[in-house]
């Protein structure tokens, strides 16, 4: 058994509880609209605040980790999201609900990248994809109960129990954390960047809730547009600031480093495209064909299935094709099952919408393994932190204006269409089609990869069935 093992799973706690609980809010959003008197688009906010507040504080979550002990912000966090998640349970408005949201996504920032951090800290270069995939085994199943769980509880009983569930996992994470988790610190620690902490902060929840917010009665547009715009003027301001400062909250030098800047650039794409099904796929189910909260996760747990069923192929595959031509071809294929999805109807046999679900979570899970390896290829050690928070923030961000994009484009084509219902089968074909075209632009940032970029991860020993793809973020 390798060393890292034990190490890796009780990370993975925090992994499994943090997927647990997207997949479940996915699955059960119209259930919570209607409990709220809101309508279910506007609940993209319950989606795009976490997001947001994972991506405002994840930048410090190196800092801290080096500051204060991984091992010591790892449990607090895994306290903060714990806590965030009963007071979802106890939501009784809107903007209560999204304030909870943040409160979990404060957790979940700290909480899983320095739970990464502490693997990445412990395991040799050529290991490092098969420590993140030994990570990931209890992640996955935390997508693949989502949707059964959270569909089953919304429909038989009530959705609030679905963010209770985490109070027991949050007692095992925090018990094996403290037991076999050890406290690897940095090699030295760099002050806080505030001033570049409150920018980013800025710059990026207004844009965010700018973008979260337009439509659907949810703000004036003219709040939407300025929110948007100091969203945008905060952002540059922090890319000035960062240039001139000795110690940037985000490192933007680390994007002249080829790989990372292709994980990152052409990964955000990607994302931005595959973070719109957790939304547009559910509503699809439940509001456009009918089907009840459980109906829905019975039938889209299956993608994490097949996320699941790539654990035995990552490593051969990157092996035999390499880093580039896999990320190429495999953001096509993704990208082409992404729009198929658009063209299922209350007739598609529902064999046949899980077949296509449950190959699409392959393929989208072996993107999703090489850009959370190749994305560290080039990193020294000392840097390891920083790109750490870096590419994480860029992960939460994609996935944020991927929800935000893929409502926006169901909002836009039901507005090109008028008279039609913003749930009409028409509208979330074109959606699905839009969102497809997102992350197929991906391909043009991974082709310019040199063709033996990432050849150093994968160890010429590592045996097929000890790979196992990680969760889609």
């Amino acid at each position: 058994m390798p060393s890292y093992l034990i190490s890796a799973l009780t990370v993975a706690c925090a992994l499994f509880m943090e997927n647990l609980d997207s997949t479940v809010i996915a699955t059960s959003l119209p259930a919570i609209a209607k409990d709220l008197h809101e309508d279910p688009i506007s609940l993209k906010l319950a989606l795009t605040s976490y997001l947001v507040s994972l991506a405002i504080f994840i930048p410090a979550s190196g800092w801290a980790a080096d500051r204060f002990g991984a091992r010591k912000i790892f449990r607090m966090a895994i306290l903060v999201f714990t806590l965030g998640s009963i007071l979802c349970g106890m939501a009784a408005t809107l903007p209560g609900f999204v304030g909870a949201r943040v409160i979990q996504g404060l957790g979940g920032a700290m909480m899983v990248p320095v739970g990464r951090l502490l693997l990445l800290r412990s395991v040799e270069r050529s290991e490092l994809v098969n420590a993140l995939s030994y990570l990931t085994v209890p992640a996955l199943l935390g997508p693949i109960m989502g949707p059964l769980l959270g569909g089953f509880i919304t429909t038989y009983f009530h959705w609030r129990w679905i963010f209770w569930i985490n109070v027991p996992i949050c007692v095992i994470g925090l018990v094996l954390a403290t037991v076999f988790v050890k406290d690897v610190a940095g090699e030295a620690t760099w002050p806080l960047d505030v001033r570049g902490f409150l920018l980013c902060g800025l710059g990026l929840a207004s844009l965010l809730f700018g973008l979260g917010g337009a439509g659907r009665g949810l703000m004036p547009w003219e709040a939407a547009v300025f929110l948007g715009g100091l969203g945008v003027l905060a952002l540059a301001a922090y890319v000035v600031h960062a240039r001139r400062t000795a110690f940037p909250l985000l490192d933007l030098k680390l994007l002249s480093i080829k790989t990372f800047r292709a994980s990152v650039v052409g990964g955000s794409l990607f994302r931005i495209g595959i973070g719109s099904i957790p939304f547009l796929l559910p509503l699809m189910l439940q509001a456009g064909f009918g089907m009840s909260a459980f109906q829905s996760g019975s039938v889209t747990f299956i993608a994490s299935v097949g996320a699941m069923a790539m654990k035995a192929t990552a490593a051969p595959i990157l092996r035999f094709f390499g880093f580039r031509r896999v990320l190429v071809y495999d953001a096509i294929l993704s990208a082409a099952f992404l729009a198929c999805y658009g063209l299922f109807t209350p007739a598609t046999p529902i064999l046949l919408m899980m077949s296509l679900l449950l190959i699409g979570g392959f393929v989208r899970s072996l993107e999703f393994t090489s850009l959370n390896a190749i994305v560290f290829a080039e990193i020294e050690p000392e840097r390891m932190s920083q790109a750490v928070s870096f590419s994480s923030a860029a992960q939460q961000l994609s996935l944020s204006v991927g929800i935000a994009a893929g409502a926006g484009a169901l909002q836009g084509f039901a507005a090109l269409n008028p008279g039609t219902d913003v749930f009409a089968l028409e509208n979330f074909k074109w959606a699905f089609v839009t969102m497809a075209l997102v992350s197929l632009s991906a391909a043009a940032a991974f082709i310019r990869l040199p063709p033996d970029a990432g050849s150093g991860l994968i160890a010429s020993r590592a045996e097929p069935s000890e790979v196992i793809a990680p969760a889609g973020q």
